[in-house]
């Protein structure tokens, strides 16, 4: 305790270690920084020698008087009063609360401020009875603000009781039966990652007889070593590492781990990302990202890279999500040199396509909403199936006619759609005698009249022939939507596709309405469904009617209002996704591919799509380089073992290899950047 009798005296100051920064603490409480202002490694040393100093209790043998109309002054009696937190501040003529001041933190009770920071003043309300400000301040409550921090003062001079303390007394046994512990939780939680399974069983209580994938194989590990037995029998339940919490963060963990390796993977190279998305099984929208670059040892990699939760789709959300998971791992935007967003191209905007759809899937959960309607299509299947061959009809061989059942359309894949249709094709007449079966001896009315609404739709010209015509699309299609989703595939390739792709599309268009039109009645003749009058007049269904053209024909509704619908708008999507720009770029990134240099070695090409779509990557000065290195780099060619290179990526591994990368590191650059380029959209599937 500091004693002072006649004047105050410069207030004394705490030494602390010098391992802290700081020579000296301020005694006055009216001229030290509130505690939160300290670093937070040093506060508990700050508060430490604080308390062991005591509380600033500055005597005076007369102490400054207010300037009210009845003057009062702080009293020195108080001290013997409140000897334990009770503080004056001789620069502030106030009084202080050290346990307060220690504890207090910025965003507290705002009424601390008067014993912590401002100091309190008003002197006549000391001695008031029970309205004591100073007994105000302490409190009646046992879990008051003050009664806290002086048991806060307490427990932290309590070194005993410390966490740490109990720690250092673990023994180097137990340490070593909690790691064993804890790795054997980190080896179960890694092999149900890599297989895909499930965490959680639907009973883990000790009587379960199956307590879920993760226990049960903690389990059967503890079977084979009795080791792992004995730490995990007699482990603490606060520290079994086996809740589902402790799980997660060590997924977490592994999946930190993992994308830093791919970040250290990617380096400083150019990166290209690939993004799709889907709904999970909570119906919750999520997008999935991979990157797309070249490694160190020049192979091109794909590494899966997050699943990211987006309340929407639209182009400000997904780019915002993106650039925060890129940012937080460290990679630059600026070496992002492509974007993949899958899209799938379909024709469900032409508004009786989408309904086609819909009723496709209302009909297939009909027929194959229980394992009775399942048995019963594959027997009529199965029947009609020997009446065909037993009137020759179909061919038999091993491998074929084979027995099946209505395929479902997926949410993302979309050569589902063509083998959904393509089932429903092979098999109508027996959907029909099921769908019949279910209108006559459905167990409810509401079975019965989802039979009978389905077996309507599936029994009408319009679905019938929107069906033939969904079937010649997308089988056109589906060889460039399964090209574009595998992963081996290169730039050249995928060209050719688009462009065959659009050509079949626009043969369709100008000469197929009449093979569709026979196809379609011929297919109706055999089934029993009634074939319109293409020359009669076409009524709209419902309030449509009234906007409709006259003299509209029933053929013209099908040939316009749906057949050059959806192929108009098939090619437009075509278009749209592989624009000019796009086929320009892929048209001069062909010229690097080893089989196209055989024919004609393009460097006019390579210069040109240098100067158009990388001049950020290349100064002027290594552009004009780069054609030298061009001409050089065409008699290379002649070397036998270049003849061997089937792809781009075979040559950018080549030229590693051959340690030619050094000789045309221009050359070089340009193939790496093109590699980057995202072409599948295999890996975010």
């Amino acid at each position: 305790m500091a004693v002072h009798k006649s004047r105050p005296e410069k207030a004394q100051r705490v030494e602390i270690n010098e391992k802290f920064d700081i020579q000296a603490l301020e005694r006055d409480p009216g001229l030290r920084l509130p505690i939160w202002k300290c670093p937070i490694e040093k506060r508990d040393e700050v508060r430490r020698s604080y308390i062991k100093a005591g509380p600033y209790q500055c005597l005076l043998s007369k102490y400054p008087k207010s300037g009210e109309k009845h003057p009062r002054s702080f009293q020195a009696s108080w001290f013997k009063l409140f000897p334990s937190w009770l503080e004056y501040s001789p620069s502030k003529d106030a009084a202080f609360c050290l346990p307060c001041y220690l504890f207090h933190t910025q965003d507290g009770p705002s009424g601390l401020d008067a014993f912590t920071i401002n100091g309190f003043r008003s002197w006549k309300k000391v001695r008031d009875g029970k309205n004591c400000s100073f007994l105000a301040h302490i409190g009646k409550d046992f879990t008051s603000p003050h009664r806290n921090a002086e048991k806060a003062c307490a427990d932290l001079m309590n070194q005993q009781s410390h966490i740490a303390q109990h720690i250092e007394k673990f023994t180097s046994q137990e340490i070593a039966e909690n790691r064993l512990r804890l790795r054997t939780s980190i080896e179960a939680t890694r092999w149900h990652a890599f297989q895909g399974c499930s965490f959680r069983g639907h009973d883990e209580s000790i009587t379960s007889t199956n307590r879920g994938n993760f226990l049960e194989l903690l389990s059967f590990i503890a079977s084979f070593n009795d080791e792992v037995t004995k730490v995990l029998d007699k482990a603490p339940r606060n520290a079994s590492y086996t809740s589902p919490t402790i799980q997660k963060q060590i997924l977490q963990v592994l999946a930190t781990k993992v994308k830093s390796a791919i970040r250290e993977e990617i380096g400083d190279a150019k990166f290209c990302i690939i993004v799709d998305e889907a709904r999970d099984e909570s119906k919750k929208e999520q997008m999935s990202i991979v990157l797309r670059f070249v490694d160190r040892d020049d192979f091109i990699q794909e590494r899966f890279f997050g699943v990211v939760h987006v309340k929407d789709t639209s182009a400000s959300t997904l780019k915002e999500d993106i650039f925060s998971i890129l940012s937080r791992h460290n990679l630059d935007v600026q070496n992002i040199w492509g974007q993949g967003y899958d899209g799938a191209t379909s024709s469900k905007e032409v508004i009786p396509v989408h309904q086609f759809f819909t009723k496709l899937n209302s009909i297939i959960n009909v027929v194959g909403a229980s394992c009775k309607r399942n048995d019963q299509l594959k027997a009529a299947h199965a029947s009609n199936i020997s009446h065909l061959l037993s009137i020759d009809e179909l061919e038999s061989g091993r491998g074929l006619n084979q027995i099946g059942s209505l395929q479902r359309p997926g949410d993302t894949h979309w050569s589902s759609h063509l083998k959904s249709i393509s089932s429903l094709m092979r098999m109508f007449s027996e959907t029909c005698e099921v769908l019949l079966n279910i209108i006559e001896n459905g167990t409810t009315y509401a079975h019965r009249g989802d039979a009978d609404a389905a077996y309507e739709v599936l029994t009408s010209f319009e679905f019938v022939f929107i069906m033939h015509l969904m079937k010649k699309v997308l089988e056109i299609s589906n060889m460039l939507c399964q090209a574009l989703q595998l992963q081996s595939q290169d730039i050249l390739n995928a060209m050719h596709l688009v462009s065959s792709t659009k050509l079949l599309i626009q043969t369709l268009r100008d000469s197929g309405w009449d093979e569709l039109v026979a196809s379609v009645k011929s297919f109706c003749e055999t089934v029993n469904i009634t074939v319109p009058d293409f020359d009669a007049q076409y009524i709209a269904r419902r309030g449509r009617a009234r906007h409709q053209q006259d003299e509209l024909t029933i053929g013209h509704h099908y040939k316009v209002d749906i057949f050059y619908a959806v192929i108009d708008y098939q090619l437009q999507e075509l278009s749209n996704r592989f624009d000019h720009k796009a086929m320009e770029l892929i048209v001069l990134s062909s010229s690097l591919d080893p089989k196209e240099m055989h024919i004609s070695f393009r460097i006019d090409d390579v210069c040109k799509l240098v100067e158009k779509f990388y001049p950020q990557d290349f100064e002027d000065y290594e552009t004009l380089q780069l054609r030298v290195q061009l001409e050089h780099f065409e008699h290379v060619q002649q070397l036998p073992n270049f003849r061997t290179l089937e792809s781009i990526s075979d040559l950018c591994r080549w030229l590693v290899k051959t340690r030619k990368s050094n000789i045309y590191p221009l050359v070089f650059r340009v193939v790496t950047l093109v590699l980057t380029l995202p072409v599948s959209t295999a890996t975010t599937e």
